[in-house]
């Protein structure tokens, strides 16, 4: 059973940065990062495979990265330049499918999600 804990959400001003953590324990081939504003659907942020692949949506390409940290079982998500369209709250997903999918049904494992929100 795969179970993901994210932490390092909170409130920041534009400009400013923040690092989400997600602790991940049990088997995982992807781990991805979503978001989800309100009246908005879910759309996957970053993700990255177990080899280190990984991707960013455009809309924060150049300024958010996802790295792995394979010893602690940990994934993160360093967001900077934060803007206040980047408020939502950030979800940690996870697939044994061998493949990192965009779609958020792909993923069959949820973190509990934590705020973010920039002020301008």
């Amino acid at each position: 059973q795969v179970q993901l804990v994210e932490s390092g959400g909170g409130s920041v001003q534009a400009g400013g940065s923040l690092v989400l953590s997600c602790a991940v324990s049990g088997y995982t081939y992807c781990l991805a990062w979503f978001r989800q504003a309100p009246g908005k659907e879910r759309a996957r942020v970053a993700s990255i495979d177990t080899y280190g692949s990984w991707t960013v949506a455009d809309s924060v390409k150049g300024r958010f990265t996802i790295s792995q940290d394979n010893a602690k079982n940990t994934v993160y998500l360093k967001m900077n330049s934060l803007k206040p369209d980047d408020t939502a709250i950030y979800y940690c997903a996870a697939t044994t499918s061998f493949s990192c999918y965009s779609q958020y049904n792909n993923y069959e494992y949820w973190g509990q999600g934590t705020q973010v929100t920039v002020s301008s």
